[in-house]
């Protein structure tokens, strides 16, 4: 699971990356999507058979999520107004600032514009939260049920309301949340697959990926990108679970920090962008160059912000207490 965070982030800057120089790797972006299906598997197993306490899912999840969020945002803004010619696409209003804060930005062509445009997710993932939250009420038994009921509920009314803020949240991609639910619950119910099976849901995943861009036009989100992130994921918690292995140092790393590295990556790759054309680097080697630059930069600042935050906001358990197997599925999440 580290591993796909760790692939998912560095997909989506190499989107960005490929789509600054007019290059072809659209489908980078579906990296989104794969956190999306890892979100709905991670916050299924960290509550299942636990004792509820919604109140104290919800802060932690804000406690998370929010303050890293803020300070990009505020960044982001600074930039804005500051060099506005070097974020093309951005949007900075009194109204969409503070909308932004909270997870309610301004519309453009019908979707989420927040200061900080790839937080358009981060909506998403707050509206998840809170739907997760109000499940945490009921009766374990009834949880799954009135979940992905609920889920799929409210893609329900996205064909039902007018173009608008309430029409942008009821998207399709909140599917691929009951997707990782739903992975979820076969894995803690003990579903099993061989690895090779495993290893051949991956393949068909990936191979869907690379497909989609002559189908993606015709195609929802959720189906073109939405299914085979989710093959991924199933696939890649399976065969962990049919072959463990000791993780290697690097990737694990950037799994822990592929929040920092999504969040930051906009900003930071302005400023690596602006510092290689200064000293003049061949074009040729601009692109690799400020997608190494951005990812490396992103990643030291997980350790110098984003962990310190974490590590005021969230204070690590006590040594000896041993992980049930859900938590250390969820890793860095919790």
């Amino acid at each position: 699971m580290q591993y796909l965070r760790a692939l998912a982030a560095c997909a989506v800057v190499f989107f960005h990356v490929s789509e600054q120089f007019g290059g072809p790797f659209d489908v980078g972006a579906a990296g989104v999507d794969i956190f999306f299906v890892i979100s709905g598997f991670i916050m299924w197993v960290t509550t299942a058979g636990r004792p509820a306490d919604p109140w104290r899912f919800m802060s932690r999840r804000i406690t998370r999520i929010v303050p890293l969020y803020w300070i990009v945002t505020l960044l982001t803004a600074a930039g804005v107004l500051i060099k506005p010619q070097f974020f093309y696409g951005h949007f900075l209003s009194a109204a969409n600032f503070a909308g932004s804060l909270f997870f309610v930005p301004v519309l453009q062509d019908d979707a989420l514009h927040p200061v900080v445009i790839q937080g358009w997710t981060l909506c998403y993932e707050m509206m998840f939260y809170v739907v997760f939250s109000l499940v945490l009420f009921l009766g374990e038994r009834w949880r799954f049920g009135v979940l992905v009921g609920a889920l799929v509920a409210i893609v329900v009314l996205h064909f039902a309301f007018p173009p608008g803020r309430a029409r942008a949240f009821t998207d399709p991609v909140v599917l691929e949340f009951a997707a990782g639910v739903v992975v979820g619950r076969w894995w803690l119910q003990g579903a099993r697959l061989p690895f090779g099976a495993a290893l051949a849901m991956a393949g068909a995943g990936f191979l869907m990926l690379a497909a989609s861009p002559l189908v993606e036009a015709d195609m929802p989100r959720v189906l073109c990108w939405g299914l085979p992130a989710t093959l991924i994921v199933a696939s890649a918690v399976f065969a962990e679970q049919a072959r463990p292995f000791r993780p290697a140092a690097l990737p694990s790393f950037l799994g822990d920090a592929s929040y920092s590295i999504y969040l930051w990556h906009v900003v930071v790759g302005v400023l690596t962008t602006g510092v290689v054309l200064r000293i003049g680097l061949p074009v040729v080697f601009q692109p690799a160059t400020i997608l190494v630059g951005t990812i490396a930069f992103s990643a030291v600042l997980y350790l110098v912000v984003e962990k310190p935050l974490v590590a005021l906001l969230h204070p690590q358990r006590p040594k000896g207490v041993v992980k049930t197997r859900s938590a250390a599925a969820a890793g860095a999440a919790e």
